[in-house]
């Protein structure tokens, strides 16, 4: 216990990486996976085989070999890069992981919006079109806002899988949350089930957040219907 005490800055700032890996990856997922379920819904055959292949692949690969090829693969290629935020540096393993973590995460944020799009009566978007609204704009001002009210359950579910998967950039070198807690129980043998119990609940209080916010704009959307 008093190992964990002590290395308590040390276990923060691995929960600071680990909250920050998931804010960024649950936007830029979210955007892509909308992006997707566009294609996905589009009347364009070639949007919607991009679409469709994209969820196809991602979706069935292993996110350790996703994270290989972004983390691993893509400094090979000369992708690096370090962003200084003034108040935070985000190095090219942060930045990679991050990415590897999206692609992965769009396929199922994208699925979880086509059903949401997909529950939206027909008749919105026939009604949309009957005023002389195209595709994307009837989409965007009409059937999306329906959608995202009714896929926030299964979006809620999609992003406690993301912050329990950020535990796997650990493995690449990020000094996230699983990566401090594999040092300190190297280091302190002795004192590994206090370290695992501790970092275990800091998971839990975050998935616990994710499922008390998704609960509160369930309910708060509920009502504007």
């Amino acid at each position: 216990m008093q190992t964990f005490i002590d290395n308590f800055a040390t276990i923060w700032s691995g929960f600071a990486t680990t909250l920050w890996l998931l804010f960024f990856s649950a936007i830029l997922s979210t955007v892509m996976g909308t992006l997707l379920a566009s294609f996905r819904v589009s009347p364009i055959p070639t949007l919607r085989a991009v679409g469709t292949s994209y969820v196809n692949v991602f979706r069935n690969t292993p996110l350790v070999l996703i994270l290989a090829m972004t983390s691993g693969v893509m400094p090979i290629l000369g992708l690096k890069v370090d962003i200084d935020v003034g108040f935070r540096t985000f190095t090219s393993q942060f930045v990679l992981a991050t990415l590897g973590l999206s692609f992965y995460t769009a396929a199922f944020v994208c699925e979880a919006v086509r059903s949401g799009v997909n529950s939206v009566a027909l008749g919105q978007a026939e009604a949309a079109r009957a005023i002389g609204m195209g595709f994307t704009l009837s989409l965007r001002e009409v059937v999306l806002p329906q959608a995202f009210r009714a896929v926030i359950p299964p979006l809620t579910s999609t992003y406690i899988a993301l912050a329990k998967n950020t535990s796997v950039v650990a493995i690449f070198g990020v000094p996230d949350a699983a990566y401090y807690m594999r040092k300190l129980g190297n280091q302190y043998a002795s004192d590994l089930w206090f370290i695992f119990i501790g970092i275990a609940a800091g998971y839990v209080l975050i998935v616990m957040a994710i499922s008390l916010a998704g609960n509160l704009l369930e309910r708060r959307l509920v009502v504007l219907r």
